[in-house]
């Protein structure tokens, strides 16, 4: 429509029977669109809601077991974590230890250092091994 002064425009929108809306304010001069106002809020939640369906934020994924887990067990656990850390989130490994196993940690750790070293090409170790009461848990992030 080019440049009007504030009254045409009010007049403009009002005989279209929508909005006068201020889009640009610090523009000289100030740019402005006749429109729907509440058809174009509607738009600008569809826009950021739709930026936001499609961030991903990370997520942390765990797998518990016993420091008697099988060595096919083991594997299944490090295939399923690379596939995790390819796509974006931290795994999360927790050793669970109970009555007796309390007493030879050793093993626990083991267990954990047999996984880091299956992750060691995909993946980086976030937080140290530790033991926790009768947890052993170690964090791994990608790469």
């Amino acid at each position: 429509m080019g440049v009007l002064t504030t009254q045409e425009a009010l007049r403009e929108a009002q005989q279209e029977g929508l909005d006068l809306v201020l889009i640009s304010e610090g523009a000289n001069p100030p740019i402005a669109k006749i429109l729907d106002y509440n058809k174009f809020l509607y738009e600008e939640r569809k826009k950021t809601s739709a930026i936001k369906a499609k961030s991903k934020k990370s997520e942390l994924k765990e797998f518990v077991f016993g420091p008697t887990i099988g060595e096919a067990d083991i594997n299944t656990r490090i295939e399923r974590s690379k596939g995790f850390i390819l796509d974006g989130n931290r795994v999360k490994i927790t050793v669970k230890l109970k009555g007796r196993e309390n007493e030879h940690p050793s093993i626990g750790f083991e267990k954990v250092t047999k996984f880091t070293q299956g992750l060691a090409d995909t993946a980086k170790v976030d937080a140290e091994p530790r033991l926790n009461g009768n947890l052993i848990t170690v964090i791994y992030s990608k790469k």
